[in-house]
């Protein structure tokens, strides 16, 4: 969906505070934001967080709130979503080789550009790997899928996999995140092509799409 305020970009940059859970922003018809309501982590402050908010999105989107916009609800018992998320998916870890653990988004070392890092484990071993970018759509989803190949090629000690390309594809009214890797398996080489649906960000799909294109190939080669 269009985001011409920016607020699902806020929303990502508040959610990857230290100690927030979730974020909402509310902006008036002018695009003026005029709520922000966080769920943080228990225990934390409330008036340090609200510093943190503000100087986040001044620095980063160059947002000035007032910081009697920002609403902080702190709680004991909600855990953020990705963490249930890693729990669901390592119930099914004899129906999955390679398993998603973590996705992070950070500003860049220069303006106008982001840091993408992706976390996979296979077997037991999780590794990472950090793709930088220009603050484009499609350069973030090409970062994202490119770390995640990156990790990939690391976990797969005996095969070797590459990125040949990443794009946002429009179908049936939706977004979707389309990959295709090389994979390289003794003197076989095969071309793997996998798709996410764009849901929470384009970033997240392509990671997705990566696992998607490659699952069946890295599940043949687990060792028996």
């Amino acid at each position: 969906m269009p985001d011409p305020w920016g607020v699902r970009r806020a929303e990502n940059l508040l959610t990857s505070l230290e100690g927030i859970l979730s974020a909402r922003v509310v902006t008036t018809p002018l695009g003026e934001v005029s709520e922000v309501h966080i769920l943080a982590q228990a225990g934390l402050q409330p008036k340090q967080l609200v510093r943190n908010i503000e100087s986040a999105l001044l620095a980063q989107l160059g947002l000035k709130v007032d910081h009697r916009k920002i609403s902080i609800a702190q709680t004991a018992e909600v855990r953020p979503i990705e963490a249930l998320e890693r729990e669901s998916v390592r119930d099914k870890v004899l129906q999955r080789t390679v398993l998603f653990e973590n996705l992070a988004v950070a500003p860049g070392r220069r303006p106008h550009r982001i840091s993408i890092t992706v976390t996979l484990s296979y077997r037991g071993q999780t590794e990472s790997a950090e793709e930088e970018s220009s603050d484009t759509p499609r350069s973030r989803v090409e970062a994202a899928a490119k770390a995640a190949v990156t990790v990939l090629d690391r976990l797969l000690a005996e095969s070797s996999i590459a990125l040949e390309g990443a794009k946002i594809v429009e179908g049936f009214d939706r977004e979707f995140a389309f990959v295709a890797v090389q994979g390289l398996g003794g003197r076989e080489m095969t071309l793997m092509t996998g798709t996410s649906e764009i849901k929470e960000s384009g970033e997240r799909a392509a990671v997705f799409a990566v696992l998607d294109a490659t699952n069946r190939w890295t599940e043949a080669r687990r060792p028996t």
